[in-house]
C-alpha cells in the first residue's frame, strides 16, 4: 500500500476539522494546544495541497467554502474511524463517543424517536446527537448525516435500508367538525366532505387517501380547501380545531382518540399503513458510534416487521 500522507498532512487533517468545527482558529488552537498560527499554516499547507479555498477567511470569522464543508465531513468521518479503530484493538473502546448526525421526517420525530434519545444519552453520554427534523430528502455525502429515517425506501444501491415499522394509517375528525357537517358512512361520503391535504413536498402532489376494500389496497383521491406542505402535523391540528377529515398515522392521534378529542371514521376501511425506514449509507467500518444507535432504534422502535 503507498502511504499518502506523513505525520505533519495528518496533523494539519486534524486542525484542519478542529477549526472547521468550531469556526475559529484561535478556539482550535486552545483546544489542541498550539498556536493559532500554527493553525492557520496547517490549513494553509492543505489548501495548497488540495489546490482549493478551505475558508473564506475575514478579520472577525472563518466560514467553510463549499469544497471546504465536502472536504471537512469526509475528514470529520475518516477522523471518527481512526479514533474507533485504535480503541477497538488496544482494548480501549469502552463506550461511543462523538458527534452523531441524523435527519427524519416531523412526525417521526416527535412521537417516536425525539422522546428516545434522553435514554439513548443516558446509555452513551459522550455521544452528542444532531437531530435534522424534515420531510425534505438530505444526500448524505454532500451534508454529511450518518443516518436518516424516511418513508420509503431509497433508489441508490449504496444505501442500507431497515425497517422500523409499519405505521397505521387511521381517518379523524373532530366531534365539532362532524356535529356541523355529518359524519361519513361510507368512502363515497368523502366526496361531500372537507378532507384536509398535505402535499408532499418531493413531489409537489397531494398524497391520496389509503383504505381497504373486499381485502385490497385503493388509493383515493380527495378534496379540500385546506392544504399543508412540509409539516404533516399541520394537518393535524386543523382537524383538532374543527377544520374537516384527515388521514394520519395513529401514533399522532392516539390520545386524542383516547380523550374524545378526535373520533375515529370508516373503521372497517382502515388498517392501512404506510413504512417508516431507517437509511444509512454502506460502509466497510462503520464508526462504534453509529452501529450503536442503529441497534438502539431497532431495539426500541422496530415493530410490526414481517
Amino acid at each position: 500500500m503507498k502511504r499518502n500522507f506523513d505525520d505533519i498532512q495528518l496533523g494539519s487533517i486534524e486542525l484542519f476539522c478542529l477549526a472547521a468545527e468550531l469556526s475559529s482558529f484561535t478556539a482550535a488552537a486552545n483546544a489542541a494546544s498550539v498556536t493559532p498560527a500554527a493553525v492557520s499554516r496547517s490549513v494553509s499547507r492543505l489548501e495548497e495541497r488540495l489546490g482549493v479555498r478551505l475558508f473564506v477567511r475575514t478579520t472577525r470569522q472563518i466560514r467553510l467554502t463549499e469544497a471546504g464543508r465536502v472536504y471537512f465531513e469526509q475528514c470529520r468521518q475518516a477522523l471518527s474511524q481512526l479514533v474507533d479503530a485504535e480503541r477497538l484493538v488496544t482494548g480501549e473502546q469502552v463506550a461511543p463517543a462523538g458527534l452523531l448526525r441524523i435527519s427524519m421526517p416531523t412526525p417521526y420525530a416527535h412521537y417516536r424517536l425525539l422522546p428516545l434519545l434522553p435514554k439513548f444519552r443516558a446509555l452513551y453520554p459522550d455521544v452528542q446527537v444532531d437531530v435534522h427534523v424534515s420531510n425534505r430528502n438530505i444526500d448524505f455525502a454532500e451534508e454529511g448525516y450518518d443516518l436518516a429515517i424516511r418513508g420509503r425506501a431509497p433508489t441508490d444501491s449504496n444505501m442500507i435500508a431497515r425497517k422500523l415499522e409499519d405505521a397505521e394509517l387511521v381517518l379523524v375528525a373532530s366531534p365539532d367538525y362532524l356535529k356541523r357537517a355529518g359524519t361519513p358512512k361510507k368512502l363515497e361520503d368523502l366526496q361531500s366532505h372537507e378532507c384536509i391535504q398535505f402535499e408532499l413536498p418531493s413531489t409537489g402532489r397531494k398524497i391520496p387517501w389509503q383504505f381497504h376494500v373486499d381485502k385490497k389496497e385503493v388509493f383515493i383521491s380527495t378534496a379540500g380547501g385546506y392544504c399543508c406542505s412540509e409539516d404533516v402535523l399541520g394537518i393535524v391540528t386543523l382537524a383538532r380545531n374543527g377544520a374537516g377529515l384527515v388521514q394520519t398515522y395513529r401514533f399522532i392521534v392516539e390520545k386524542d382518540l383516547e380523550k374524545g378529542d378526535l373520533v375515529e371514521l370508516l373503521p372497517r376501511s382502515g388498517g392501512t399503513s404506510r413504512p417508516f425506514i431507517l437509511l444509512y449509507p454502506h460502509a466497510r467500518h462503520m464508526s462504534l458510534r453509529v452501529r450503536t444507535f442503529v441497534n438502539f432504534l431497532v431495539e426500541n422502535l422496530a415493530r410490526d416487521v414481517s
